[in-house]
């Protein structure tokens, strides 16, 4: 009996002394492992927001796109103008300061006549409308009467 109490003893000292060199080489690891799964747990909250934060950024590309492919009409027209501008340009010969000076003298007279013809056609058209209204009144009293 005091043999297998003895041995009973060193069985249990031996299996303590294994198992705490055991957990002592545990130990780190297991402390490793749950800061990795913390580290991992912050990882999928921040890719999780990165994730969200793109999906905006494709829906901005996607609206800068349609955007594009609406103006793009527009600004090859725009090319297109800006070069018979230029064709334009290029025909035309260069004028001095006197010509350029005379020309506008000129498109300033045309102005001046062309008010000067509006004025007397709103005088015509008013001359008429009274020419209108007697003869109107000259026919509604002849036919009275």
């Amino acid at each position: 009996m005091a043999l297998g109490r003895v041995r009973r003893l060193v069985a249990t000292r031996l299996a303590n002394m294994v198992d705490f060199r055991i957990n002592e080489r545990v130990r780190p690891l297991e402390e490793r492992v749950t800061e990795q799964e913390h580290c991992t747990v912050d990882h999928r909250k921040r890719l999780d927001a990165v994730e969200g934060g793109l999906e905006h950024v494709r829906g901005d590309i996607r609206w800068i796109q349609n955007e594009l492919d609406r103006l793009m009409p527009h600004v090859a027209a725009l090319e297109d103008r800006l070069e018979t501008l230029r064709e334009r340009l290029a025909v035309v010969p260069p004028a001095d300061e006197p010509e350029v000076a005379e020309a506008r003298s000129l498109i300033e007279e045309i102005q001046r006549q062309h008010a000067q013809i509006r004025v007397r056609l709103t005088g015509i058209a008013r001359y008429e409308d009274r020419l209108r209204k007697l003869e109107e009144r000259l026919a509604s009293s002849n036919g009275a009467g």
